[in-house]
Order: structure tokens, then C-alpha cells, then sequence
């Protein structure tokens, strides 16, 4: 049998997912090369991060704006993190063109200077 949480359990989780994140200041979502430590994009959330409508988190991505920073040639971005203001993970995830947890339909190939955009972004509490 296959573990499944409960509807307050679900949103029990989504609640303490945005607390993580929103300990402290606020946090970021921070993309990365395949190598998950090459990072070529910092992006600030708001303050709250976002808000939970039972098991889904909703994030509010108005600063969620930077210039790309890879080093050298255009760099193609395949994971993303969410940290609290401390730099502790809180969620991470896969970044492709479609297809993926975060989808960046114009590419997610960044060549330096690229301005980086995530309009919105939401996760849902696993069953």
C-alpha cells in the first residue's frame, strides 16, 4: 500500500513549507546547473513568500527578477532550490523549457546579463 496523507495533513504540510521558507527574511529561489551547486540565478521572494489555500502554496514572484550570472557561455539551467533567508533548502526541483516542476517557456538556457523571470510558481503538498 502506497502512503497518502489526508486532506488536513496535505494542507498541514503546505503551511509548513511556507513557514520554512519564511523564517527569517525573506527567501529566494536560486537556479543551478545540472551539477546542483553551479548557480547562475538568485531570485528574491517576497515577504511573505507566498499564501496557502489548503495544500497548495501559492508564491508571490513580484521580486522574482535577476540578471543571470553563469560564468562564461550560456548555461542551461535544470534545477531550482527554495531557501529561507538563511540559505537553508527548503524545496528543490527540476527546470526545463516544459515539461518540468518549473518550466521557463522561452528557454532555460541563460547566457550572462539574460534577465531571469519567474511570474508564478506554485507547489502542492504530495498525497
Amino acid at each position: 500500500m502506497t502512503v497518502a496523507h489526508g486532506a488536513a495533513a496535505r494542507t498541514s504540510i503546505a503551511d509548513a513549507v511556507l513557514a520554512d521558507i519564511d523564517s527569517g527574511t525573506a527567501g529566494a529561489i536560486k537556479l543551478y546547473l545540472a551539477n546542483g551547486t553551479t548557480e547562475v540565478a538568485n531570485l528574491p521572494l517576497a515577504s511573505p513568500a507566498g499564501t496557502t489555500s489548503g495544500p497548495t502554496l501559492t508564491f508571490d514572484c513580484t521580486p522574482a527578477l535577476e540578471d543571470a550570472s553563469p560564468t562564461g557561455n550560456a548555461s542551461e539551467v535544470t534545477i531550482a532550490k527554495i531557501f529561507d533567508s538563511s540559505t537553508v533548502e527548503v524545496l528543490s526541483c527540476s527546470v526545463a523549457q516544459s515539461g518540468a516542476d518549473l518550466n521557463f517557456p522561452g528557454g532555460n538556457t541563460f547566457s550572462s546579463s539574460d534577465t531571469v523571470q519567474v511570474t508564478s510558481l506554485s507547489y502542492t503538498a504530495p498525497t
